[in-house]
Formats: C-alpha cells, sequence, structure tokens
C-alpha cells in the first residue's frame, strides 16, 4: 500500500516556522506583515476559503483582513479597491479570491494587482519570472505541492534533485498546471504537461515516476493509470453526489499501485494555504528589502 502523505502534519510544521519568521519580521521593522483578501460575492466555498486565509493569517501573527464586496461590485470599485491596497505601505500582500462574477474580467483584476504583493503568484511578471528561473512569488499550490514532494523524498532518503526522474502533469491551468511543470524543470525532472484532450492520456500516466494530477475531474486517474511505485500528488477537490469530497485520483485503486499519495482531503489543500502565508512573509521582506 502506498504512503499516505500528510499534508496537514506538514503544514503544521510550516506554520511554526511561519510564525518564528513573523515574529523576526516585527522585531526588526516594528509591525506584523500584512495580507488583504479580497472577496467578491457570496459563493459558499469562496467564503469558507477566504475565512480560512484570514484566520490562518492571524494564527500566525500576520496582520489578515478579509474585504467582503457585494455580488453587483463593479469592476472599476474592485481596481480602485486595488489601487488603495497597492498603495498602502502597510499592505505586503493581496489577494482577490477567484472565480469572480462573471461581470468583472479577472485577467484585469489579476494585471491590476501589485507584482510586488501578488501573493497568488498569478500576475504576469511574476509567472514571467518563474519561467525564466528568476526568483518570484510562486502561486501557493504548486509550491505547496513541491514542497510535499521534498518532505516525502527526504523521509524516504531520496534525493530532491529529480534528474532522471519523469514528471506528468495532468492539467494546464496557469494557477497549478504549468507553475507545477517550471517547478519541476527547475528540479532537472523530465516534463510532461497532459490535459484532457491528451490523446492515449492512461498509457502516458503510466510513464511518470512522479504523476500530478491538476485536471478538476473526479477520479479520473485510477490505479491502472499508474506506474508502480509512482509518486502521486492529488490535487483534484470535487464532490460526488453523496456530497463527500474526492480527488483527480481514484485513491482506493491508485494505493494499490503508488508507493506515496496525497489525500483529498487533507493533502495539498492545507499546504496551499501554508505556503500563502510564507509567500506575504516573503513579499513584505522582499518590499522592505528593495526600498
Amino acid at each position: 500500500m502506498a504512503r499516505i502523505i500528510d499534508g496537514k502534519e506538514l503544514a503544521a510544521r510550516t506554520r511554526i516556522q511561519i510564525r518564528a519568521e513573523v515574529a523576526a519580521f516585527v522585531a526588526s521593522h516594528g509591525r506584523a506583515p500584512g495580507l488583504e483578501v479580497v472577496l467578491v460575492g457570496d459563493d459558499p466555498a469562496s467564503v469558507v476559503y477566504t475565512r480560512n486565509k484570514e484566520k490562518a493569517a492571524l494564527e500566525v501573527g500576520i496582520r489578515g483582513v478579509l474585504h467582503r464586496l457585494p455580488a453587483d461590485t463593479t469592476e472599476p470599485a474592485l481596481l480602485e479597491l486595488l489601487r488603495r491596497l497597492n498603495d498602502d505601505p502597510a499592505v505586503d500582500g493581496i489577494l482577490v479570491q477567484l472565480p469572480l462574477p462573471k461581470t468583472i474580467d479577472a485577467s484585469r483584476v489579476i494585471d491590476a494587482t501589485s507584482p510586488a504583493k501578488d501573493v497568488d503568484g498569478f500576475h504576469p511578471v511574476n509567472a514571467g519570472l518563474l519561467a525564466v528561473g528568476r526568483e518570484a512569488l510562486v502561486p501557493c499550490t504548486p509550491r505547496g505541492c513541491m514542497a510535499l514532494l521534498d518532505d516525502h523524498l527526504a523521509s524516504v532518503g531520496a534525493p530532491t534533485d529529480l534528474a532522471g526522474k519523469h514528471a506528468v502533469v495532468v492539467g494546464r491551468s496557469n494557477i497549478v498546471g504549468k507553475p507545477m511543470a517550471q517547478l519541476l524543470l527547475a528540479r532537472s525532472a523530465t516534463v510532461t504537461i497532459a490535459h484532457s484532450r491528451t490523446k492515449e492520456l492512461p498509457a502516458l500516466c503510466r510513464e511518470a515516476d512522479i504523476l500530478v494530477a491538476a485536471v478538476g475531474r473526479a477520479e479520473l486517474v485510477r490505479g491502472d493509470w499508474l506506474k508502480p511505485g509512482a509518486v502521486v500528488l492529488d490535487v483534484g477537490i470535487n464532490r460526488r453526489a453523496d456530497g463527500s469530497l474526492c480527488g483527480d485520483v481514484d485513491t482506493e485503486s491508485a494505493e494499490r499501485i503508488a508507493s506515496a499519495i496525497t489525500p483529498v482531503p487533507g493533502g495539498v489543500g492545507p499546504m496551499t494555504i501554508a505556503m500563502l502565508l510564507s509567500n506575504t512573509v516573503r513579499a513584505a521582506r522582499a518590499r522592505l528589502e528593495t526600498r
């Protein structure tokens, strides 16, 4: 049976480290790093996510503020709020919860967020820096995946250099798939990006030493799609007809083939929030160092 890669446990350890970093920042600069989260509308899942992010920030000593805007907020009004947050020296990180109402262009909102405060790592400047291998604010979910992978490899005494390993990323989004591939390339893995329209997808997945499932289709990847001994990072979070949560991987069948796998829930999700906190501290430090 596969080893379960426990995201809750690693996230708890990571938050202890971040709490110490925040305390050191306060001692040096006389204030806590500031994270401002913006929610437009009342989508139930987004409400829960944003509350959890605000709570997590406060727990490690970050000054967390949640802006809840009505669903009929106009794009100019949202852009004006972002302008104010960009200009506020006490704000180090800005996160606008996606998805946004259809009346607002998400690309314009992402572009309007200061790259230096873009703790989601979605701004084209940060995406470009990541692509060319330079220091950047990296999207939280891929960064969390890499932390989980590193922790697993360390626990089994394997090198974190992935030279000679074939990584397959199923999913091509700007939020997960593309930045995940860049991070794996930076570790010298041979990387293939696949997606729901890739031909012979099961056969391609069977070539993967490391498989990242981030396609958004419930239990798409089954055990017979896996190479024996593969490490599986399941980014998906989907809801079954009975209301229970599942990932993009059929965990029951995959556990019999993989050497290690992240659970859903309790795998990548907790690390995504931990990396948001880490990105906020990074952004705060970088802004002060460049003044």
